[in-house]
């Protein structure tokens, strides 16, 4: 098929599962929709499951391996992924899941930083915070929260829209050293062309948004799906109703905040007060 785009296979387990399925079933002189006819499945679905837009299930990828005579490869790489999962808390592994095949992400975070754009020192922090956190259980949740960054080092990354407050930039997580090194990063990924900050200043009083931080993602040929936060953990939707809200509620919030230019200035403004500190 021409025009198709080799995934990366380095930058996520899903991505290697489609980049290998796309190479196995090549080689078998295959087209996807042939390869879809004698698994059982949908088109669509080997498509994005090519395109490391949609994980595979358990079965998914065992009638892969068998309908392509691939011994079992496609099969690990699935319980690499799911091994990947682990890492992470159960109620946060659909999101995961959902974030991995994302076209397009939309966050509001008005306490910390977006977990897509945390520093690891930043991160290790906030974990260690937790009451009662073995050292083991801090490390293993910085390595789940950096792979899952990986997304946006991709060839063709997820666009990423992230709207903060204010009081983010300058509440003082861990010690000045690290809250340097987080806008440092956070600067660093402002500025590529995928990704846009935008900051609501203090001065906007605005409240629309202080109830609890979201992100929506958009994939294509999908239902949208949001993510909602809430004291030690969030809830996933793709109702049509939860949706819309919080859709209707980013676009208020937004409304408040500094063009981009703008807040790429208050954030260099901010990191300049911890260089001092």
């Amino acid at each position: 098929m021409p025009g198709l785009k080799e995934l990366d296979p380095g930058t996520s387990p899903i991505a290697l599962f489609g980049y290998e399925l796309r190479r196995y079933r090549q080689e078998a002189g295959l087209s996807q929709s042939k390869l879809a006819r004698r698994m059982g499945y949908s088109l669509g679905t080997v498509s994005m499951a090519e395109t490391g837009r949609r994980p595979p299930t358990e079965d998914f990828a065992r009638r892969c391996d068998e309908a392509l005579g691939a011994e079992g490869a496609l099969v690990r790489i699935k319980e690499m992924i799911d091994n990947v999962a682990a890492r992470l808390p159960a109620w946060f592994r659909p999101w995961a899941e959902i974030e991995q095949t994302a076209e397009s992400l939309r966050t509001w975070q008005p306490l910390i930083m977006p977990g897509l754009l945390q520093t690891a020192d930043y991160a290790r922090v906030l974990f260690s915070n937790e009451p009662c956190a073995p050292a083991e259980d801090v490390e293993r949740s910085v390595a789940a929260r950096l792979d899952r960054q990986l997304i946006l080092e991709r060839e063709v990354p997820p666009t990423l829209w992230v709207v903060l407050d204010e009081g983010v930039l300058g509440r003082r997580v861990g010690n000045a050293s690290i809250m340097l090194g987080q806008l440092d990063h956070l600067l660093q990924m402002a500025r590529r062309p995928y990704v846009t900050v935008q900051i609501v200043p203090s001065e906007a009083g605005s409240t629309v948004g202080l109830l609890g931080g979201f992100f929506i993602a958009q994939v294509r040929g999908v239902v949208n799906s949001v993510y909602m936060e809430s004291a030690g953990q969030g809830q996933v939707s793709d109702r049509p109703g939860d949706v819309a809200d919080i859709m209707t509620r980013y676009e208020a919030i937004r409304a408040d905040a500094l063009p981009r230019w703008m807040s790429l200035k208050l954030i260099e403004e901010m990191r300049a007060r911890w260089a001092r500190n």
